[in-house]
């Protein structure tokens, strides 16, 4: 990784699934890797194979478990079959229990926020008391399967120039040729991909990966 990307924007490469995904993450200079575990997404992986993908990641790069509304027996299972830095809630999980969740596993949240419009914003400010850090996402359309990853992104100006107490990251729709603009509307120190970077649905191009990351350090 490059000093100049180094010294600014952050970059989590969301929904691997594959060794190669790992390799080419970081081999692009990524800060985040991400797993999902929600079995409507075509990036789901299986406890079994997330412990050995996640074993795989260099130290100092952050290990995400992006999950949707579990339980605590469901986060048990995974905290104690995978090594993770960090857990990504993506469903409506209130800010109560992004704390519960904070406390029973002494692990940093990022939670997931969805916005479409500046009605949105103020549910922003309850997560950002709570949360270590906040996901600021496009929210998906009435009836989606898929609470992210829908390759959707919202009006960036909306959130441009906003200081907030604590790291946020922008997702939604981000791709290799739109993230520099992203960046350069919002502020935003760290940024997420996910469907930005798949050749199809679920599998991700390492080419890909690689023109989004140098787009972001540019």
């Amino acid at each position: 990784m490059g000093s100049k990307m180094g010294t600014q924007t952050r970059i989590k490469i969301c929904g691997l699934t594959k060794s190669g995904d790992i390799s080419a993450a970081v081999r692009a200079g990524a800060s985040y890797v991400g797993f999902v575990f929600f079995p409507k997404s075509p990036r789901h992986l299986a406890v079994q194979d997330a412990a050995i993908l996640a074993a795989s990641v260099p130290m100092g790069i952050c290990k995400v478990a992006l999950t949707v509304n579990a339980d605590n027996a469901a986060l048990d299972h995974l905290i104690d079959a995978v090594p993770l830095d960090m857990l990504q809630l993506h469903g409506s999980e209130s800010p109560e229990r992004v704390a519960e969740v904070q406390d029973r596993y002494g692990l940093p949240v990022m939670k997931a926020v969805g916005v479409a419009d500046e009605g949105d914003l103020p549910v922003l400010g309850e997560y950002l008391r709570v949360a270590d850090q906040v996901l600021v996402d496009a929210k998906p359309p009435v009836g989606a399967r898929l609470p992210g990853g829908n390759g959707l992104a919202f009006d960036w100006r909306l959130i441009s120039g906003r200081r907030w107490p604590v790291p946020w990251m922008l997702a939604g729709g981000l791709t290799p040729d739109n993230v520099a603009e992203a960046i350069r509307l919002t502020g935003a120190s760290q940024v997420d991909v996910s469907s930005g970077v798949d050749r199809a649905p679920g599998i991700k191009d390492a080419a890909r990966i690689q023109a989004f990351c140098t787009a972001v350090g540019a």
